[in-house]
């Protein structure tokens, strides 16, 4: 008989596509061979993720990794009438309910489980059906996960709008968390998006497991939470597995990126990186605020500043290269000259925050950033955009210890006066007691990272774990 497949089902966004590709290969060298891996591809909603998904594809293809097999699903209609994108990614999800089950009903071999991502719930449904182990890769935190465990339960204690009411939100493991912290979603309960979250909360609870992409020495109080049902009202939850950081390091360029060579002959530690993510522009009243910042500061910086998107709808908003004349105030290029870099295009993000003269990013708190600021030791500013970010700058601010914070008007599109990040940028580069704290704490996680990751450490042993699980768990799944 052929060797169990673990099915993967990923999202296009690169913040979940190439970190679940990633733990699908490492469960592949987990198994010593007694697995392969299946990944089911929903067709991308842009032209950007089409182009950017047929591109890993083919350099995995090409990697001569085996056991490892890619298949299309056919398109579904997109849907309207959502209230956010969380809700319309799983809602392409439901829509894809019929190929998925009949993608894992037509393989020829046993299937071990079906790995799905944060959003695709309605695939647990699929799993049930199939009789399959569904497990979630979870790309963001622990304390996110805790969050939308415990989300069910707080919807029904709190009546009120939770920015209406008094005090602070109990999320076990985590300090107090102010309500102006909780995810975009979380903030207007008549949207239909905020029904979307609870009702994943509540599906969570038909998972097989949770595979994060953290780890224990990180999120030590959150995990024993979860394990011990203090998020789900003692209601023993699936088992998490944290198996991260996982991050993919592709070979270096025979030539090294501009951006690269230019950080080459500044000193250790002495510059700025900002970088708002793969899907991050601000508005021209931002981009002001930041140029006077950095221009009053007096520190190095690597900007990599993006132009808005020619399409606003959701699933369209890849930025565009930015014309720099016209987003940055007059002079401010010359008034910077030999110690600032702006970057109009993408940067390769992991080589910028590996090289030792970075000393500090501003980061929009997506969980992939933070795992290689983690990884590589740089302590960040949080000046988070939406979705689940805020929640995570809080995490790195009062939980991690490993971040100077911002003050933002959330009420203003999360706007940051220039005098503010001036103050930041001096605390986290000019020595100031926040900044010295949180280079102190993002040293022991890059330690701890590593030490998680290494044979015999707290995620090697997580993934040893799930991978016996999965190869206990294979069944025949029987064709109707």
């Amino acid at each position: 008989m052929a060797k169990p497949t673990v099915v993967l089902l990923p999202v296009w966004g690169a913040g979940h596509f190439m970190p679940m590709i990633e733990a699908g290969k490492r469960m592949l060298r987990g198994s010593g061979g007694a697995l392969s891996v299946t990944v089911l591809l929903m067709p991308a909603p842009t032209p950007g993720s089409m182009v950017d998904i047929a591109a890993q594809v083919k350099r995995e293809e090409a990697s001569g990794v085996d056991d490892i097999s890619f298949r299309h699903l056919p398109a579904v209609d997109m849907p309207t009438g959502h209230t956010g994108i969380e809700e319309w990614i799983s809602r392409i999800l439901r829509s894809h309910g019929p190929n998925v089950r009949a993608a894992i009903a037509g393989l020829d071999c046993p299937v071990a489980a079906l790995v799905t991502d944060i959003f695709c719930t309605p695939a647990l449904e699929v799993s049930r059906e199939l009789g399959v182990p569904g497990y979630v890769y979870f790309p963001s935190s622990a304390s996110m996960l805790a969050l939308l465990l415990r989300s069910p339960g707080l919807d029904e204690e709190v009546a009120v709008e939770f920015e209406e009411m008094d005090g602070t939100i109990h999320i076990p493991g985590l300090p107090p968390v102010p309500p102006s912290a909780l995810p975009t979603t979380m903030l207007d309960r008549k949207k239909s998006t905020y029904d979307w979250l609870i009702s994943t909360g509540r599906g969570y609870m038909n998972a097989t497991g949770f595979i994060v992409n953290t780890a224990t020495e990180l999120e030590q109080s959150v995990l024993a939470a979860i394990a011990d049902g203090r998020c789900t009202r003692g209601v023993p939850a699936p088992t998490v597995y944290p198996i991260g950081p996982v991050l993919s390091f592709p070979p270096p360029p025979e030539q090294p990126h501009e951006c690269v060579r230019w950080l080459d002959v500044q000193p250790p530690a002495s510059v700025l990186f900002v970088c708002f993510g793969s899907k991050g522009f601000l508005p021209p009243s931002k981009v002001r605020e930041i140029a006077a910042a950095l221009e009053r500061s007096g520190h190095r910086f690597l900007w990599v500043l993006r132009g808005p998107p020619v399409d606003s709808r959701h699933g369209q908003r890849d930025p565009t290269n930015a014309t720099l004349d016209e987003l940055l105030p007059e002079g401010f290029l010359e008034k910077t000259k030999g110690r600032g870099l702006v970057w109009p295009t993408r940067a390769p993000q992991k080589e910028i925050l590996a090289h030792a003269a970075v000393g500090g990013f501003v980061t929009h708190c997506g969980w992939n950033s933070i795992l290689e600021s983690l990884w590589f030791g740089v302590p960040v500013l949080p000046w988070p955009l939406d979705a689940e970010q805020h929640f995570n700058a809080f995490t790195l601010v009062s939980h991690l210890g490993v971040a100077v914070p911002l003050e933002m008007d959330r009420r203003r599109d999360n706007f940051v006066e220039a005098a503010e990040l001036e103050r930041a940028v001096s605390s986290l580069l000019g020595g100031g007691e926040e900044g010295r704290k949180a280079r102190e704490k993002a040293a022991e996680m890059k330690a701890a990272c590593r030490k998680a990751v290494e044979k015999g450490g707290s995620s090697d042993v997580a993934f040893q774990r799930l991978t016996e699980e999965v190869r206990r768990g294979a069944v025949v799944v029987a064709t109707k």
